[in-house]
């Protein structure tokens, strides 16, 4: 059982908070970076020698970026990945099978090893006869087709496994690379929550609820009527956080190949043009094996099973996908419409009891083997239920924060319609807006909801273009708008 090992998840030692120079066992900073830090302590003292040098520091820039704690180095040798030579192999000829051939540097490119790590072992498969040259190519690289021995031989790879994507990561390189930037080891402040909800009108008092319990790293509940914005609000707490994470793209356990990286949930930060090596020449100084993110917010909803919980394996390809938990790592996991799932509530809960208060979980692979990984994320739970209904007080304790998302103000609501109004191509009419509260809220005691504004609105404008008139919000328009959006409720 592969276990978490030294990895010290201790979030309150001083080697891990924020601004620390200390770096946990496994986290190394790139040769670029380690040799500007050694120039710049050499210079130290000296004032107008340490000023020339921040002044070349900030015009060449970072790379990297600045607010990075950790920085996956890229390797200079077959042993630094971790990997070894037949491992290696196995993905070039599976990739030359179905390509035919490709020059050395697209090789590279593709299974995100270095060139100059990957052209020895080039050469000495051609030795072998399962590749051959076919002709150069620029810049003292050659153009590599697959044998017959070498197609055999992929084929056989192939039955084993299809894949031939990017080189694994091994899991002592994960664990590091989690713990050093656990999102338990990051802090928001007011300023921070603002920023993020610029977009949504939140009140104070929702505020002053809120940013103890992101700070927490843990869990909560937001719960309240439907349309009132609570998934809006949950899918916004990841960037309070404000910066990016490095992840694998696919990590290697014993044989088990597991596809981290998943661009349908992950948005991955893209360089300059520049920045994109040819496989020869890498001044990035990063292993390409890794991808940098922004810190990650997954949302499940009613479709959740409890299949997306574990490592499952294509019974046809023989990859494996990550499980939720390993996706969101070091961000946010949002459970939206909870206590709506296809799986029965408590079998969520009972699956997550353990990792909610130990901050690790076990996975089982494929082979058979059962593996430890960090449960670092901060879970959100969405419901328009209220949490007692929904779960026991062993459970509730585990989420220490119960937040309701209450409906608007009456100021707050007629403020929305101010700020949508515009947004969806709209003259504002506040005249209209205090008639439309007086004549179709009011009356029926029908409750605000922070949806509405926007639904309304919208309703308005098509009934504008319908009929050929301004697109300005009118008594008569929202007459239209009311008698359709309310008509079952």
């Amino acid at each position: 059982m592969a276990k978490l090992d030294d990895v010290n998840f201790d979030f309150d030692d001083e080697s891990t908070k924020p601004g620390s120079t200390e770096r946990p066992a496994g986290v190394r900073h790139s040769q670029g970076a380690r040799a500007a830090s050694s120039d710049r302590d050499a210079i130290r003292g000296n004032v107008e020698l340490e000023e020339l040098f921040d002044r070349v520091q900030n015009l060449l820039g970072d790379a990297r970026g600045s607010d990075q704690n950790f920085i996956p180095p890229i390797p200079e040798n077959l042993e630094q990945t971790k990997l070894n030579s037949d491992e290696v192999e196995r993905l070039v000829l599976k990739f030359l099978l179905q390509k035919g051939s490709a020059a050395g540097r697209e090789i590279s490119n593709q299974i995100k090893i270095p060139f100059g790590i990957l052209f020895p072992l080039l050469k000495a498969w051609k030795q072998e006869q399962i590749i051959t040259f076919r002709n150069a190519a620029e810049m003292g690289d050659y153009v590599f087709a697959i044998t017959d021995l070498g197609r055999d031989r992929a084929r056989k790879y192939q039955r084993e496994c299809a894949y031939y994507g990017s080189a694994p990561v091994g899991l002592p390189e994960y664990l590091h690379a989690m713990a050093a930037q656990s999102i338990a080891g990051k802090h928001a402040t007011e300023d921070d929550l603002k920023k993020a909800f610029a977009d949504l009108l939140i009140s104070e008092e929702m505020f002053e609820r809120l940013g103890p319990a992101i700070n927490s790293g843990r869990g909560m509940f937001l719960f309240g009527e439907p349309g009132n914005g609570k998934t809006s609000i949950a899918e916004r707490v990841t960037s309070c956080f404000g910066d990016t994470v490095w992840i694998p793209r696919t990590l290697g356990i014993d044989g088990d190949l597991i596809r981290v990286f998943d661009p349908g949930v992950h948005e991955e930060i893209i360089g300059d043009e520049d920045d994109e090596d040819d496989g020869l020449f890498d001044l990035s100084g990063v292993d390409p094996r890794w991808v940098r993110i922004r810190r990650p917010t997954i949302v499940a909803g009613g479709e959740l099973t409890m299949s997306e919980l574990e490592v499952t394996q294509n019974p046809v390809t023989r990859v494996c996908e990550a499980s939720l938990q390993l996706k969101s790592n070091c961000g946010t996991l949002v459970i939206d419409d909870f206590g709506r799932q296809q799986m029965p509530v408590d079998t969520l809960l009972n699956r997550w009891i353990v990792p909610l208060e130990k901050r690790f979980d076990f996975l089982n692979l494929p082979s058979g083997k059962k593996i430890q990984v960090p449960f670092d994320q901060l879970i959100i739970f969405s419901t328009n239920l209220e949490p007692d209904d929904l779960v026991d007080g062993a459970f509730l304790r585990r989420i220490p924060y119960k937040i309701q998302v209450p409906d608007p103000r009456p100021e707050h609501f007629v403020k929305l319609f101010e700020i949508m109004a515009p947004k969806v191509g709209l003259i504002y009419d506040a005249e209209a807006i205090d008639y439309l509260i007086d004549t179709h809220y009011i009356p029926y005691q029908r409750p605000f909801r922070n949806c509405q504004p926007r639904d309304l609105l919208l309703q308005v404008r098509n009934y504008c273009l319908y009929k050929k008139l301004p697109k300005k919000v009118t008594r008569e328009a929202l007459d239209f708008a009311v008698d359709n959006y309310f008509s079952l409720l």
